[in-house]
């Protein structure tokens, strides 16, 4: 919610002093530990800090067999694979955030499914398989959720934008700006990210 919110700087401290003040004494307290960790990573992809997100992401992974026979990690699991992928997008790595995405939709629900749609969208545009990216999308229809508003429209404008098709590729950011500018708060990084699309469709100052 704080990253939602744009205040994602200021949550980061308050995250690491309670994740060390999470002693991991039994399966709940290591679990929460996990999810805030989680919620760290969340942060850290947002400062754009992506190998940082990356190691702890890949940690939080480690750690995820050693506790699911206690209790029920898959969403967990899920999310920080979401979570590892958009960080191996921001390395540029996409080929191996598409394999973490369809690796890992087959054992999705609903909700679970969409940091592992938006990933494989991010790649699939990073490939520059626009047409591939617009088929996921169509496809694609996320429940209501305030934290995904203007996903699918800024992953479609951009791959309308790499297809040369502008005025589509206009109309899908500014859709994704609308939807941003009501649910998020404007420090959010998806609605700078809505922004820099639309920028770079429009030709002017993403702030003008």
């Amino acid at each position: 919610m704080a990253v939602a919110h744009g205040r994602g700087d200021e949550v980061l401290a308050e995250l690491e002093t309670l994740i060390a003040q999470l002693e991991p004494v039994d399966a709940d307290t290591h679990v929460l530990q996990l999810v805030v960790r989680a919620n760290r990573t969340v942060v850290l992809i947002g400062q754009e800090r992506h190998e940082e997100a990356e190691a702890e992401s890949l940690d939080i992974l480690r750690a995820v067999p050693r506790l699911a026979h206690l209790t029920p990690l898959l969403r967990l699991e899920l999310r920080v694979l979401g979570n590892l992928g958009r960080a191996l997008c921001g390395q540029a790595r996409h080929e191996e955030a598409e394999e973490i995405a369809r690796g890992n939709l087959p054992r999705a629900d609903e909700r679970s499914a969409v940091p592992l749609y938006a990933v494989l969208m991010r790649a699939l545009n990073g490939q520059g398989r626009y047409e591939e990216t617009l088929a996921v999308a169509r496809r694609f229809a996320p429940p209501p959720q305030r934290a995904d508003s203007g996903l699918v429209d800024l992953f479609t404008g951009a791959a309308q934008l790499g297809l040369g098709r502008l005025g589509e590729a206009e109309a899908a950011a500014r859709r994704a700006l609308t939807d941003c500018e009501r649910q998020l708060h404007p420090a959010h990084p998806r609605t700078r990210e809505v922004r820099d699309l639309l920028a770079r469709v429009t030709g002017e100052h993403p702030f003008g």
